[in-house]
């Protein structure tokens, strides 16, 4: 018997809630359907009716942290779309900003733990959607005159790969200490972004 009950999709998403939660206190290994269930104060079999296995819930769950990253970075887009001068790094920072704030989840999303992502749709096409925004925004700020001209795509990789490896440094307490002291983080990301491409 599940000790709660609520109504159709509800426990679906009740069990992603829950397993966020875990991940962000306890940790990946922590995190399995069944402890999900407890958390979401339901039977260990009512996982089941939503997800076959951990991997399902763990797409679940990078799905809905990709939309969330999604959501803000289209946010950024839409308030800097007559600054293209600021588009590149306020979109940057939003990145970096979201991992700031979900280090555990972000993390998880670009691990690779999924042993077979494209057995995932809806995973597969929010983390296109949120990789074609990247180079919405790279045409538009190469338009401006921004950033340098060339293929967008190539460029979009260039600038994620550089946003991705300066807030996995962070996370990891790797950029040094004097650097942090003299600068603040935003003011150093955006000095990375223009040392590059400027």
């Amino acid at each position: 018997m599940e000790r709660k009950k609520y109504h159709h999709g509800d426990l679906k998403q009740a069990l992603i809630e829950a397993g966020v939660k875990i991940l962000k206190e306890e940790g990946i290994g922590a995190l399995t359907l069944r402890s999900a269930a407890r958390a979401a104060g339901v039977s260990h079999s009512a996982p089941y009716a939503h997800f076959t296995d951990k991997q399902s819930l763990l797409a679940a769950i990078s799905t809905r942290g990709f939309l969330t990253l999604q959501e803000r970075l289209i946010a950024t887009a839409g308030q800097y779309a007559n600054s293209p001068g600021d588009l590149i790094v306020e979109t940057a920072w939003t990145y970096v900003q979201f991992a700031m704030a979900e280090p555990a989840l972000f993390k998880m999303m670009f691990s690779g733990i999924l042993e077979d992502e494209h057995t995932y749709p809806e995973f597969m096409s929010t983390v296109r959607i949120t990789y074609h925004h990247l180079v919405e925004v790279v045409e538009t700020c190469q338009a401006a005159g921004v950033l340098p001209p060339g293929d967008a795509e190539e460029m979009a990789i260039a600038v994620w790969s550089l946003v991705h490896g300066f807030v996995s440094l962070y996370l990891e307490r790797q950029i040094p200490g004097q650097l942090l002291d003299k600068f603040q983080l935003k003011e150093l990301l955006s000095h990375s972004l223009k040392s590059i491409f400027k």
